[in-house]
């Protein structure tokens, strides 16, 4: 039995196809999170899985954080100052406590930031705020940031969840949320953190059913089926791998939502030998996929890109446009079938690639585009798991910031020694204008490098009940969990 068999099959069991959705406002809103449980850990020891991204941006929000929208808005900072032309970034501790009710001062957050962005860190946002030179206490309640060379995206990554400010044994934070006392099953019951305690003989009335949150990490088919069941009221961190899933639930339109992902999703090119040592036989490869076709075996209108950079991010001109991606298909791909064929002749072998994709429907049918347009200039292709060796490998991934060297270290894994220097020089850069200036050197070398092959934006999707009235789509894909109803802020 395929695995659309057995989630049709599922459905029809509990009569989910064709089951009308008369969803109750009433009682807490259920976000059901594709991925695995969610656990509050330290992101300089272990990688947090979406699940446990909104968890730890839940209950441990940092110096800033993020809105519904995907903008900063003020977090333990209740307000900031940018001075020295970016060089300097003031903070002002608000009136925020811990769980226990003692304050939270400078010291601690200066602790905990230092902490994240130490060597040795394997916090992912480490590398790119190299930019930091140091965070000092300056008073109890202010502290500075000073930074070695401005960097304009750097409110947005400190508003990251990696970047939280909590204390360990055992981990907690300030919130704007707290895990509730009440038992919730399945997954964990969150609430708003009440407001301070004017008056001991008036406490703040208890949160409202309406204002918590029961938030699960799970598989997407079961996520899908609950929402489908009207036993959750949001599905979040839906990616290209598992939106089929969507299409055989017949899910009303009205409740699918679509970020404008900015990121990357194409395939690195990991092994660097054989037919792949040359950037030329590594073009030719770019040069004949059929984006369109490929995409749209997933999902028609996806839009494609034969670029790295979205757009002129630090740039002060617009992305160089790759030369395999002059001509047209036809002649592209006849090109590349009398490089394949001169290759195989000469190493007396039929040229094989082994391509890295993630489980899910989605990646089934992506291998499948991938592979036919292979075929059609000699090269047969092989899907092996995410973490096996591997030809190529897919990347998909959001950008946590409009950073232009995030793209480029992305996209350099690996890549030649020219890009990988000029990336690393951009990191370096003195001020703006030559931050700029390095970028659009870094982005040729990669480019003409051939290390990646770019095939569009990230696809994210998620299913959003009408009750989620604050819910937003953004760039980031980003939608915290107090944003999500008026009565959750």
């Amino acid at each position: 039995m395929t695995r659309t068999t057995t989630v049709t099959a599922i459905m029809l069991a509990f009569g989910l196809l064709g089951s009308c959705d008369r969803r109750s406002d009433v009682g807490p809103v259920v976000a059901s999170v594709i991925g695995d449980a969610p656990v509050l850990a330290d992101p300089a020891r272990r990688a947090l899985g979406r699940p446990s991204q909104m968890l730890m941006a839940s209950v441990a929000q940092g110096l800033v954080r993020l809105d519904a929208t995907g903008q900063v808005e003020p977090g333990i900072a209740e307000r900031w100052i940018v001075i020295d032309d970016g060089m300097s970034y003031i903070f002002r501790i608000g009136d925020v406590t811990w769980p226990d009710g003692s304050a939270v001062t400078a010291r601690a957050v200066v602790q905990r930031l230092r902490r994240e962005l130490a060597p040795g860190s394997r916090n992912p946002l480490r590398p790119y705020l190299t930019a930091i030179d140091e965070v000092v206490e300056m008073t109890p309640e202010v502290i500075e940031v000073r930074m070695k060379t401005p960097r304009p995206d750097l409110l947005r990554l400190l508003a990251r969840p990696e970047l939280a400010i909590f204390r360990l044994d055992p981990p907690r934070g300030t919130g704007p949320m707290r895990r509730s006392a009440q038992r919730s099953a399945p997954g964990l019951l969150l609430e708003p953190v009440p407001g301070p305690v004017i008056d001991a003989d008036d406490p703040p009335p208890p949160p409202r059913p309406e204002q918590t949150v029961r938030l699960i990490g799970e598989r997407a088919a079961k996520a899908i089926l609950r929402f489908k069941a009207l036993r959750s009221d949001m599905v979040d961190g839906g990616t290209f791998a598992d939106w089929p899933l969507v299409g055989l639930a017949e899910i009303a339109p009205t409740a699918i939502r679509f970020d404008p992902a900015q990121g990357l999703f194409g395939l690195a090119i990991v092994e660097r030998s054989g037919f792949l040592a040359t950037a030329e036989n590594r073009a030719v490869l770019a040069g004949a996929l059929d984006r369109e076709a490929i995409v749209a075996l997933v999902r028609a209108g996806w839009p494609t890109t034969d670029r790295i950079l979205p757009d002129a991010i630090d740039l002060a001109t617009p992305p160089n446009l790759p030369g395999w991606a002059i001509g047209t298909l036809d002649e592209r791909r006849a090109h590349a079938r009398s490089v394949v064929a001169a290759w195989e002749s000469a190493h007396d072998t039929p040229l094989s690639l082994r391509i890295a994709l993630p489980d899910g429907p989605g990646a089934t049918l992506l291998f499948g585009g991938i592979a036919a347009s292979f075929a059609a200039i000699g090269v047969e292709a092989t899907r092996v798991p995410m973490r096996a060796d591997a030809d190529l490998r897919l990347v998909d991934a959001i950008a946590p910031a409009d950073n232009a060297r995030w793209y480029l270290a992305r996209a350099c894994a690996p890549c030649g020694e020219q890009a990988s220097t000029l990336i690393d020089a951009a990191r370096t850069a003195a001020d703006t204008p030559a931050r700029g200036a390095a970028i659009a050197r870094a982005d040729a070398a990669l480019t003409a490098d051939v290390a990646f092959i770019p095939f569009a934006a990230p696809l994210r999707w998620s299913l959003v009940a009408a009750r989620l009235d604050q819910w937003q789509p953004n760039p980031r894909a980003w939608h915290p969990l107090n944003h999500l109803r008026s009565d959750t802020k």
